[in-house]
This record gives structure tokens, C-alpha cells and sequence, in this order.
């Protein structure tokens, strides 16, 4: 396995950053309690996840390389 080149700046990726939300809402639902989990119907918290997945599969097509301007 080897690492993309410019490994060190993954934090800065679409990428990335929709797949740490994505499991940030995960992890957000699990601990909520049961009584606010009641007022929050879970198919609204499944697509908010999908949809964030669905940005993370889009920014691994799109050219995220900053913009060299002379």
C-alpha cells in the first residue's frame, strides 16, 4: 500500500472532511438520548449521512489541487 503524495494535507480534502461528518452523526446519534431521538425522525439522520458520504465519493472526483496563480 502507498500513500498519496501529499498525504499530509488529507485534513484539507472534501474528501475527507464528509467522511469524518458522516461519522461524527453516526456517533452523535448513538449517544443522544431516547427521548430526543424521538423528536428527530431517523430517516432524516440516514440521508444527512448518505448525503455526506455521497459529497465524500465527489470530492475524491474533483480536482482539489490549490489554484497556482501567477
Amino acid at each position: 500500500m502507498k500513500l498519496v503524495d501529499d498525504f499530509k494535507q488529507a485534513w484539507r480534502w472534501l474528501s475527507v472532511q464528509s467522511m469524518v461528518l458522516a461519522g461524527a452523526v453516526q456517533g452523535a446519534w448513538l449517544y443522544l438520548p431516547d427521548d430526543m431521538k424521538a423528536s428527530i425522525p431517523p430517516n432524516i439522520v440516514q440521508a444527512v449521512t448518505l448525503a455526506l458520504l455521497a459529497l465524500g465519493v465527489a470530492g475524491r472526483l474533483v480536482d482539489q489541487s490549490p489554484k497556482v496563480t501567477s
